[in-house]
């Protein structure tokens, strides 16, 4: 911890501190201990430790857990605090060792000035119930798979065979799989997902198809371009037979298609559906949302690859028309349409104009990362190139 995070805690004793992630805990002083790295505390940051005390008798609102069985090592002795616990800072002092120790008590349900702040934090979160693939979703959404991957196991557990929540579980246990890389595990909890929800009475079809359009992404992932458009064609077809071509989920499934056609060099299918996914979201978006911006984006580049240079000018304008609006003014999505422009007015042998939209994109890169990342090298090269063609 940083000096000037000790420092602000210094001046927190006897306040609230929430913690706004998982937090991990050992009932075993030293594992915690063996956490902390080296024998000494280097430059501005400090070696610090977390006492806890919590008292279950009165903590029911946001409760922690003893995971040991379910923690990697057996001498872990693991105790999870949710999301969204507040403690109550205590004391900080230095131990013999050059550790700092932090105490804090975890606070109970009667300390109703906190009421209104956990309840805020929750509804921001997630809206439906919390259990244990609650948890797992929010884990997944810190980007924590294996622990969300680990409660939803839990929850599995807790599930009898014919739950219809049974399917969802299968979903997001093979969408966290898939996040940490492994697709043929992935792919076989979608597939499992699938035949869970195909045998639900009433079918649901958005889920069917949602699941199909996951099963698209593993297969497109992995290379196998006919199997991921057939996976999405299938769902497609849910969402026809369920007479519900609209719905903004289609919006996804056809953009898929369009990658797929863009890859192959299928340049006018993938036209097709980059305009099928722009129709829906006109019909669901706000005018300057993003993601509008992205398929303007996508439409131009399938101009470009046609050599319908000024098709393909009028959609990236477009494109950053909306993007000036909706986001920060060094996102790297503007430096992405900038180095598009500039590529039309290449290929027009427009170089002066090509000049000044690539400096508006080397700008933002500069800004944004350090000189030796990749991205600013290549531009920086780029740049040299372009400048040498015009002088």
């Amino acid at each position: 911890m940083s000096n000037d995070e000790l420092e602000l805690l210094h001046g927190s004793i006897t306040k609230f501190i929430s913690i706004t992630s998982f937090f991990s805990t050992s009932f075993n002083r030293q594992v915690a201990a063996s956490l902390l790295g080296g024998d000494e505390s280097t430059g501005d940051l400090k070696r610090v430790l977390f006492e806890i005390e919590a008292n279950p008798q009165v903590v029911t609102s946001k409760p922690f857990a003893d995971i040991t069985s379910q923690s990697q090592f057996d001498d872990e002795a693991e105790v999870l605090f949710m999301l969204g616990s507040i403690f109550r800072l205590v004391d900080i002092r230095q131990d013999g060792t050059g550790v700092t120790i932090i105490r804090m008590i975890l606070c109970g349900d009667d300390e109703h000035e906190l009421k209104e702040l956990l309840q805020h934090m929750k509804t921001k979160l997630w809206s439906g119930p919390t259990d244990l693939c609650s948890f797992g979703e929010v884990l997944k959404k810190m980007g924590k798979f294996d622990l969300a991957e680990k409660f939803f196991h839990l929850r599995l557990k807790e599930l009898p065979p014919n739950d219809p929540n049974l399917a969802t579980l299968y979903h997001n246990i093979g969408s966290t799989i898939d996040e940490k890389g492994d697709y043929e595990t992935s792919l076989e909890w979608y597939k499992k997902a699938l035949e869970t929800y195909e045998r639900t009475s009433p079918p649901d079809h958005v889920s069917i198809g949602n699941t199909y359009n996951s099963i698209g992404l593993i297969h497109w992932r992995k290379g196998d371009y006919s199997r991921a458009v057939e996976s999405y064609n299938n769902a497609v077809s849910v969402f026809e037979q369920a007479h519900d071509e609209n719905h903004p989920n289609m919006a996804g499934f056809y953009n898929n298609i369009a990658i797929i056609y863009g890859e192959q060099k299928k340049y006018s299918e993938a036209l097709v559906f980059f305009k099928k996914t722009l129709t829906i979201q006109q019909k669901y978006l706000p005018a300057e949302h993003p993601d509008l911006g992205m398929s303007y984006n996508n439409i131009g580049e399938v101009h470009r690859y046609l050599g319908q240079y000024d098709l393909a000018l009028e959609y990236y304008n477009r494109a950053l028309k909306i993007y000036s609006k909706s986001l920060t003014h060094n996102h790297p999505q503007i430096a992405l349409s900038y180095r598009n422009v500039r590529l039309v007015h290449e290929s027009n042998g427009d170089f002066q104009q090509a000049m000044t939209f690539f400096q508006k994109a080397a700008s933002i890169r500069r800004q944004s990362f350090p000189p030796q990342h990749p991205d600013v090298v290549r531009i920086e090269q780029d740049l040299q190139r372009t400048m040498n063609r015009l002088y």
